[in-house]
């Protein structure tokens, strides 16, 4: 659900911490810690949140977008996951895409499209979804990438979610150009 200040004042209560202040809390957290699960869990979290508009300003104000696209490159399939996961949630608002493009993270996304992981995969498909904009469309529409989204599209009794996915991206970025 999404909420307002109103509603999470009333969640918080008079002494529960500020929505601004448990996200930074989070954010040192994740920075400060050598344990890779703790590292995954942090990030699913921080993921969580990336779903509500309520949170971008904070988001963005903590570097988190940045976060997510550093948890991308990561070896730690569940890194990636939730590191792709929280730009899916969060690219959907004009101002983290514009801020997830700036650095440099449209490649990043891309290689997501080649994951074993499901999830990771079903993420990146969405997010390039919101991405592909005028300004970027010749670095996501590139024939190779293309290619591996239609194939997605094509695979519907394997994987249905990549499929609705896949054709989606391609109907609203792709059919027109044909």
């Amino acid at each position: 659900m999404f909420t307002n200040d109103q509603r999470q004042g009333d969640r918080t209560g008079k002494y529960g911490t500020p929505r601004l202040q448990y996200l930074q809390e989070l954010v040192s957290q994740f920075q400060n810690t050598t344990d890779e699960e703790t590292k995954e869990k942090i990030a699913a979290n921080l993921a969580n949140f990336a779903y509500d508009p309520y949170n971008y300003s904070f988001l963005r104000q903590l570097n988190v977008l940045e976060l997510f696209l550093d948890c991308i490159t990561e070896p730690n399939e569940k890194l990636a996951e939730f590191g792709i996961g929280g730009i899916c949630n969060s690219c959907v608002d004009p101002a983290n895409a514009a801020i997830i493009t700036q650095c440099d993270g449209i490649p990043l996304v891309i290689q997501c499209l080649s994951s074993p992981v499901r999830n990771t995969v079903n993420y990146a498909l969405g997010a390039l979804y919101y991405l592909c904009n005028k300004s970027n469309r010749e670095e996501i529409l590139k024939p190779e990438v293309v290619d591996v989204i239609e194939r997605y599209a094509a695979a519907q009794t394997v994987t249905v979610s990549f499929s609705n996915l896949a054709k989606a991206f391609l109907d609203k970025h792709v059919s027109k150009d044909k």
